[in-house]
Formats: structure tokens, sequence, C-alpha cells
């Protein structure tokens, strides 16, 4: 699952800038023959050229990650959801959900957002990362949805190993039960700031109330997590995109800027519903 589909990419670059191939090799600094080349031999082309086209366009204004994912919006079929995995390298072989970890957010499973920003933001800070669009067909599934609430932040403590003691406790034990039979989950993406903010519930820091709302401060959208082979088998990969230097720069300052502004909205959070709700040894007890 290495290709991206160059040659399409090209000819999209070529028609919205108005250029020839010629024209194109010239500005990004390689020989005309290369890129006929690449037209025969995807995977003969080098990182640096990879860089090298990939960052000319982004630097032209030309969004080719976001025309995809718009033309695959339009075609996606009536009930199907367009989504968005972000790899730090890139998928080998079929997808697979044993490939997880089991202190992932829901444990083992495939995990995909619905926003590309998002998607490809979480992997911006690796060299060789790249993303994924993919379309999923619900059809004949059991899903089960989750919003930022008291129990889906026990959920994430749970499957992050933060609630071991309290793995009997018959609240976490209902919790669970919601998730049985369940072929894939649908719930807010959690981000390191929201697992700090987790820990200071579960460190008795903070109240469950408190909690909600510093984690609505820093809502990141929703990830579809799949927990069966069955509903990754109706996951088909559409496109693998390849992420350019100056794309994954500009997702990681438009982070930096919306993580201070959520810093923010915590702090006011924290003290705008001090004293409301409950901490979590007056729930778990």
């Amino acid at each position: 699952m290495k290709k991206f589909e160059i040659t399409d990419d090209i000819e999209i670059i070529k028609e919205l800038l108005d250029i020839n191939t010629t024209e194109l090799s010239t500005q990004i600094g390689i020989d005309p023959s290369t890129i006929y080349r690449w037209k025969k031999d995807e995977e003969s082309i080098s990182r640096a050229n990879l860089e090298a086209l990939y960052n000319f366009a982004f630097n032209k204004g030309i969004r080719l990650n976001k025309i995809k994912e718009q033309l695959f919006r339009e075609e996606c079929k009536k009930g199907n959801v367009i989504l968005f995995h972000g790899a730090k390298t890139y998928i080998d072989g079929d997808l697979s959900i044993e490939k997880s970890k089991d202190t992932n957010d829901f444990g083992k499973g495939f995990y995909s957002g619905e926003s590309l920003e998002q998607s490809a933001m979480f992997v911006s800070n690796y060299p060789n990362s790249s993303l994924y669009i993919a379309e999923f067909d619900k059809n004949n599934l059991k899903g089960v949805q989750l919003g930022v609430n008291r129990d889906w932040m026990l959920m994430i403590a749970y499957f992050r190993n933060r609630l071991n003691e309290y793995s009997k406790h018959p609240i976490i034990k209902e919790l669970l039960s919601r998730l049985e039979g369940v072929d894939y989950i649908v719930a807010p993406i959690a981000d390191n700031r929201m697992f700090e903010i987790i820990d200071s519930f579960i460190d008795g820091e903070i109240t469950d109330i408190q909690c909600q709302h510093c984690l609505s401060a820093t809502n990141l959208g929703n990830q579809y997590v799949f927990v069966t082979q069955k509903a990754l088998s109706q996951v088909k990969i559409l496109r693998h995109c390849y992420l350019c230097e100056a794309e994954k720069q500009s997702y990681i300052s438009v982070r930096y800027e919306d993580s201070r502004v959520s810093n923010d909205k915590v702090k006011i959070a924290r003290k705008q519903y001090r004293g409301q709700g409950k901490y979590i040894e007056e729930i778990l007890e």
C-alpha cells in the first residue's frame, strides 16, 4: 500500500498551473525523462524527488490532498463514511487489528479519523509519515457512539491502564458491557493533552464535571475505532496520500495555535466549574 498514484497528481498539478511536463520538470529541477519514467514505474521515484514534486505543488497553493478528499466525499455512497488514517510510515500488508497496541484509547483496533487535518496532524512530526483516505460501509455492523462525558472518560482511563484497581467495579463492568459484540466505536479523539486532563481526574485533582468541560475545550473531533475484522473488511482504502514537509509544517503550526487556545480554555473551565461534580473516589467508592 505504498503507491501514491503520482501520475494522477502530476496531471492535476499541470492542469491547475497550466503547464506541460517539460515546464513542470524545469520548475522542480529534474529532467523531463524522469517524470516519464515515473509513469512507468512509480516505485523508482526517490524520496528527494517526491519532496521536490509535492513541496512545489503545496507552495504553489495546490492542496492535492484536500482536492482528493472533496472528490471522494462527492463520490461516497449514501450511508458510507469517508475517513482518514495517519501512518508513521505506511500500511504494510492488509488492514489488521492485531498490529495495534492494547493500551490505545479502546484497546486493539484500527483507528481512523473524520478529519483529514487532524489525522495528518498526529503524524506530521514523523519524517516518513503519510496519509490514507478510506471509505467505510456501515451496513450489517453494530456500532456504538460516545460523546465527551464521564463514561467516555472512564473508558479511556480504563484502556490506558489507569483504573486497574477498579477493574471489577460494577460501574466499570457496566461500561465495558456496552462494548460487547460491537464492531466499531465512534468516539472523540484523545490526544496527549486530553490524557493529562483525564489523569488529573483519575488522580483526584479535578471533578468529573471539571474534567468534562476541560476535555470539551480541547475537542479534536471524532475517530472511528474498528475492533472486529468484520468491520475492518468493510473499510476500503481509496488513496495513499503523500505528506510533504511544507504540508506537515502547516498542520504543526495550526496544532500549536489550537493547543495554545485550548490550554487557555482549560484554565477557564477548571476555575469556572470548580466544586461542581464528583471526584473519582466518590464515583468509584
